[in-house]
Parts: structure tokens; sequence; C-alpha cells
């Protein structure tokens, strides 16, 4: 991506380093962990979902990081995130506007480790989570290390399309549609919650897109190679790809974030067309998804 000169966004909370919280440990291999992570951060509800799912392997965990100095590639990667958060403010700023709009941006949080939410204590091994009670982002830059060596997802713009799937749900917040999905997953069967949010994580990711496609539009910041990084990324989140690895078969109705060709197909979607009307995810047939 083409950054140079970019400005960075002040809607910072910078608590790496702080501690975090009484944090809960997912025990296991680090590549499960991993997998449990990448699966997570595209949830856009309550992290503690993913917590609880996976109670009988947590444990209680005071951890600290007081002399937490960060390594030359997190401060860049922190500098690279705050131009994306910037980037997503400038775009969703204006296309709020068109629609008449106000968009308040969300915040980012990076911490290391462990951090406390409104919606509840995580560790990093949650993933990248949005909290829509406290409208922030929550990343552990480290993430972005561990999609490189355990997925094979790498790229500054798959990294980009992290956070804009992330700031996507906090633009179904502020548009009333997540609150309205989760209200739904409330009162209906697991598997019928499971497809509300696999059109919730679908839309997040053609919102991504649809960033994407006024970013470049207004910055000129797409470079050959760029839109290859956020597919593969894409295809290699998806709940078929990502349950075959971890256990060797896939649970259809187990999914909530959709399959592989769905997210490639739906950040596609959003990047071609740029326009936020044609990514209804949730008045057409789940088949049709």
């Amino acid at each position: 991506m083409r950054l140079n000169g970019r400005r960075e966004s002040s809607n910072i909370s910078d608590r790496r380093g702080s501690g975090g919280a009484r944090g809960l440990k997912i025990g296991g291999g680090i590549g499960a962990v991993i997998i449990a992570a990448i699966i997570a951060w595209i949830s856009g509800g309550n992290p503690l979902d993913v917590i609880t799912s996976n109670v009988g392997n947590l444990t209680s965990s005071n951890h600290t990081t007081q002399n937490y100095t960060p390594t030359e590639e997190e401060e860049e990667l922190a500098q690279f995130s705050r131009q994306i958060l910037a980037g997503t403010e400038d775009v969703w700023t204006k296309l709020f506007a068109s629609m008449g709009k106000e968009y308040e941006p969300p915040t980012l949080v990076l911490f290391t480790d462990a951090v406390q939410s409104a919606c509840g204590n995580a560790t990093s091994q949650v993933g990248p989570f949005y909290c829509s009670a406290d409208q922030c982002l929550y990343i552990d830059l480290s993430f972005f290390r561990d999609m490189r060596k355990t997925l094979g997802a790498d790229g500054d713009f798959a990294y980009a399309y992290v956070i804009a799937h992330e700031v996507g749900h906090h633009v179904q917040h502020l548009l009333g549609t997540l609150d309205q999905a989760h209200s739904q997953m409330n009162r209906v069967n697991e598997t019928e919650a499971n497809n509300i949010s696999v059109r919730i994580e679908l839309q997040a990711d053609f919102l991504a897109g649809v960033w994407a496609h006024h970013d470049n539009a207004m910055f000129n910041s797409l470079e050959p190679g760029d839109i290859e990084e956020a597919l593969d990324a894409s295809m290699k989140i998806g709940d078929d790809y990502l349950q075959k690895r971890a256990q060797g078969y896939s649970v259809p109705d187990s999914f909530t974030h959709g399959t592989s060709e769905q997210r490639s197909r739906w950040l596609k979607r959003g990047l071609s067309t740029g326009d936020i009307t044609k990514g209804d995810t949730f008045s057409i047939p789940y088949s049709s998804l």
C-alpha cells in the first residue's frame, strides 16, 4: 500500500505494556491458539463468547508486562494501524455524510497480552475484536505476525483488511445493524443464530472492501498485488478452511463467519462496487450468500 505522507489517527489508546486485565489463558498448542484467534477476530461481538466456548481450556492468569519495550517492527505496525484507521475515518465520514448521517469514529486500543474492555476481559489469544459497548477496536499487534507465520496470510493490505473488517462492525453498530442482528440471535436456536452471525461477518467483509475502494479513489493507496493479498487472507479465514485445518473436516451448521469462497466474494464485491447499498446480506436467502 502507498501510505507515505498519510496522516495518522489520533483516536488511539495505546495500552501496550500496561499489564491489561486479569486475563484468561487458552490452553493447547500454539497452532490451535492461533487458529482460535483467527476465528475470534472476525466475530464482531463479545469476545467472551469465544472465551466461554473454550471454558474447559481456560486458566486464570495475573499477567503484567511492566518492562515492555516495543520492537521496531511493532512500532512500524502501530504507525501503519494509525494510518489505516485514519483512512477509515476519512472514507466513512464522507460516505456517512452522503447518507445525511454523521460518522463517529471508533477508538483503536493497542494492547499486549491482556486487556479490559466494556465487553469483558480478554487476552491476545482471542484475536482482534470490536466491542460495541465502548465503540473500540482492540488489537495486539503480534496478531499480524501470527497471521503471517501460521496461515501464510501476509502483506500490508491483508493487515489493513483486518482493521477495516473491525471498523466494518463499528459501521454496522452505528447503522443499527449489529445490535439488531445480535438481538435476533438471542431469540433463535443455535443453528439459526450461527446463520445470522455469518450474515454479520460477510457484511463486515463487504464493508472492508467498500472502504478499500474509496480509500484508493481518494489516495491512490493500492499497489499491484494488494488486492490479491486481501483476497488470499479472506480465503484463509473461512470457516471451512479453518475447521479442516484444525480437525480435518468442516461442519457447515457450526459456521459463524462464512466459507472461504463467501468471504472472498463479499470482500471483492465491496472492492469492485464501493456501493454500501450492494451489501445487504440480511434480506437474501441464506443459500444465496
